[in-house]
């Protein structure tokens, strides 16, 4: 049983310890999903999820007294937003915590990509280059950066680029009212006008496999792939073929669509930069993110309403 002076918060698994669950603890009891079953699950009135485990409407329907979703990360695609909605439940996710880390990682990646940087490291560790010089590799120079997705984080890419000098250009369902970047409003048209694609969208079933063979075929021989987004945006077969027949140059990935499972054919080539996901991971950026997942959940149950519903589960409601 819940102790039915404090207000019970499922936890769908780890969620920032030190920050998150040392906090909530003080004032909730805490309620590990491993833990749930018909004596407990009257009483959560707020689940805190990183992601791992789908919060769907199966598992809200196990919880008659839910109130509120706080979702660990900007994107929530784990997270039946919809299904919250219907039940009246909130939703809120971390946005702008994160938005300078995750552009900063981008380019990080973007010149691993591109400049050959770690394939460099590996040359240097093997020995490589007491025989011979490091081949000339491509450059930054001379090329367009698409960007698929023009959000907080897209932005916060893109001014990074303009202190590069690098050209950019972007596709969105509709066109961004507040940038002065060229607008595409086809994906592919904008894959074969540019030399990089940078996805940062966010998953989920209208996203799945946006980026597919014929985009990546526009993108062409000389194109690089950089995603940070969500590994379900693009069909990773039609990756692993592209890379492997050189129908693209290079590709750069933090995401998978089945994390931590990354396909075996990623791991032979050498033309691809792979990242264990770790578009925010710093101390920093990730005790920011638990804070508001805290004060999400704090300042609804204290009446205060959410400080970052999403869109699903708008806050007044209208």
């Amino acid at each position: 049983m819940t102790d039915g002076a404090r207000p019970a918060v499922l936890l769908t698994g780890p969620v920032m310890e030190d920050v998150v669950e040392h906090q909530l603890s003080a004032r909730c009891t805490l309620v590990p999903i491993e833990t749930l079953d018909a004596s407990n699950a009257a009483g959560v009135r707020a689940i805190a999820t990183r992601g791992k485990v789908r919060v769907d409407d199966a598992l809200m329907a196990r919880l008659p007294d839910l109130e509120i979703v706080a979702n660990f990360g900007v994107g929530y695609d784990t997270v039946d937003a919809a299904a919250a909605a219907r039940r009246g439940v909130m939703v809120t996710n971390t946005p702008d915590v994160l938005n300078e880390e995750v552009a900063d990682l981008t380019l990080g990646l973007l010149l691993a990509t591109v400049r050959d940087i770690v394939q460099a490291d590996r040359f240097v560790r093997a020995g490589g280059w007491k025989a011979a010089a490091f081949p000339l590799g491509p450059t930054l120079r001379d090329r367009t950066v698409g960007i698929l997705g023009m959000g907080r984080i897209g932005k916060a890419i893109a001014r990074r680029l303009d202190a590069f000098s690098v050209p950019v250009v972007y596709h969105t369902r509709r066109p961004q009212p507040d940038v002065s970047y060229r607008y595409y409003p086809h994906l592919v048209d904008m894959a074969r006008a540019v030399d990089v694609l940078v996805v940062i969208v966010p998953g989920g079933p209208a996203t799945r496999h946006l980026v597919n063979a014929e985009v990546l075929a526009a993108l062409g021989p000389d194109g690089i792939f950089i995603n940070v987004a969500r590994g379900t945006v693009v069909d990773e077969a039609a990756l692993l073929a592209a890379l492997k027949e050189r129908t693209i140059l290079a590709a750069g990935l933090d995401v998978f669509e089945d994390e931590p499972n990354v396909p075996e054919g990623f791991l032979a080539l050498d033309n691809v930069v792979l990242l264990p996901h770790v578009g925010s991971s710093t101390r920093y950026t990730r005790g920011a993110m638990g804070q508001l997942v805290v004060d999400n959940i704090l300042s609804w149950l204290d009446g205060a309403g959410p400080l970052t519903p999403v869109a699903e589960t708008p806050w007044p409601k209208a």
